[in-house]
């Protein structure tokens, strides 16, 4: 199979997983935390289509980025914000991976912060990803984004290195570094497999200037994993 091909199957899994995610867990009159990322990109096109079929027209999208406003906006999905709808019902987003407790990484799409501030403010957090997310354990297969500010970064960077993560400064599309929607930079932290997430999330908070990292650690309430076999669905 090429890579083309490939890309064409993991796309056509997170398609089956986002929308499983919108039909089953969505209903009339919620407010919905919308995730950024393009996996969470097709539930948002999932509830516009829901809507453009008279289904759904009294859902409220939260948006964790401005992308995902421009795309919910673009498609005729109401926004609005955690001022005006403080408690959501339930947030759709995707994952970077998943281990099996459903601790997850997120942040490959660079709004981690958002994301988790929107998740903690949601009674259920449904996370849509295929099957190659799945990990036995947390940086098996995937760097901790850290996102931090700006002054001091470096300071930053020689503690991250000292916790044992090989750190690099992700770029932008321009090749500058690249920048939160709150304006900071964010740090890929290689740890390698992270068999203790706890102490190394508490170590990553306590420490001032870094805003926040991208261990999901139970947050999400279930997970939704598209594969070769179907569309399966896990709880904690």
């Amino acid at each position: 199979m090429s890579l083309e091909d490939a890309g064409a199957l993991d796309a056509r899994y997170k398609r089956a997983a986002a929308e499983w995610a919108v039909d089953r867990c969505v209903h009339p009159g919620m407010v919905v935390g919308l995730g950024t990322g393009s996996t969470a990109a097709f539930a948002v096109q999932r509830l516009a289509a829901l809507r453009a079929q008279g289904q759904l027209l009294d859902v409220v999208g939260v948006p964790t980025s401005r992308a995902t406003e421009s795309l919910a906006r673009s498609l005729g999905v109401p926004v609005s914000t955690l001022e005006e709808h403080p408690s959501l019902d339930v947030t759709i987003d995707g994952a970077d991976e998943v281990a099996p407790d459903l601790s997850l990484i997120k942040g490959g799409g660079g709004a981690l912060l958002r994301e988790k501030i929107v998740a903690q403010a949601s009674h259920r957090v449904v996370i849509v990803v295929d099957a190659h997310k799945l990990s036995p354990v947390l940086g098996t297969r995937w760097h901790v984004p850290v996102e931090v500010l700006p002054f001091g970064w470096r300071s930053q960077q020689r503690y991250l290195e000292s916790l044992g993560a090989r750190v690099t400064v992700r770029p932008g599309a321009d090749g500058a570094p690249f920048l939160t929607d709150q304006g900071n930079l964010i740090l890929d932290c290689a740890f390698g497999p992270i068999d203790a997430p706890v102490p190394l999330a508490l170590r990553l908070g306590a420490r001032a200037g870094l805003v926040e990292h991208g261990l999901f650690l139970g947050i999400a309430t279930d997970v939704v994993v598209a594969g070769p076999n179907g569309v399966e669905h896990r709880a904690r």
